[in-house]
């Protein structure tokens, strides 16, 4: 029996250990020499990392640490440990999608972020986003981007230039 598939039967009683750490290795970080991806990871992290700077540091005219989380929990209600991964995601999960380490984990982090917000906050201001400051907050137009942009990577995986290619050595 082929050991190093991943394929499902892979998993039967005459498997390895080695076997086993190897097909639940290459289904988490497996990817390919693809440069797409490695495009949009990047991306992704460009546009994700400020928002977690915000909130974690206070760049870029955030709140910080503290203002986030106060403003998580009191005036949103949002636990705080729901509060606080908020924070950590947005801010650890671009630096992953930098090294290209762990990309599919750090997709599916910040698209259930992103994808909370949107339907939570944004989904009732509409679409577009307010460039012109004519409505009462920003539509979910970019949170499209950003889930499409997630979900292409958790399919994908990370691509060229990834630790996750080099821990999983597929061509």
């Amino acid at each position: 029996m082929n050991t190093t598939s991943t394929s499902p039967a892979v998993l039967s009683s005459n498997t390895t250990d080695n076997g086993v750490v190897r097909t639940v290795l290459n289904t988490a970080v497996g990817t390919n020499n693809a440069l797409a991806p490695t495009v949009l990871r990047l991306t992704l992290a460009a546009v994700v990392f400020p928002h977690g700077a915000q909130k974690l540091l206070g760049w870029f005219g955030g709140y910080g640490y503290e203002g986030t989380m106060g403003f998580f929990t009191s005036t949103m209600g949002i636990p705080w440990i729901l509060a606080l991964g908020v924070i950590l995601v947005e801010f650890f999960a671009p630096l992953f999608l930098i090294a290209g380490a762990a990309v599919r984990p750090a997709a599916i982090a910040i698209g259930t972020v992103f994808g909370t917000a949107m339907v939570k906050v944004h989904l009732a201001n509409g679409f577009f986003m307010n460039w012109m400051g004519t409505q009462k907050g920003e539509g979910v137009e970019f949170f499209v981007l950003v889930l499409g942009i997630a979900l292409a990577l958790v399919i994908s995986g990370a691509g060229r230039f990834s630790v996750d290619r080099a821990v999983s050595k597929q061509s």
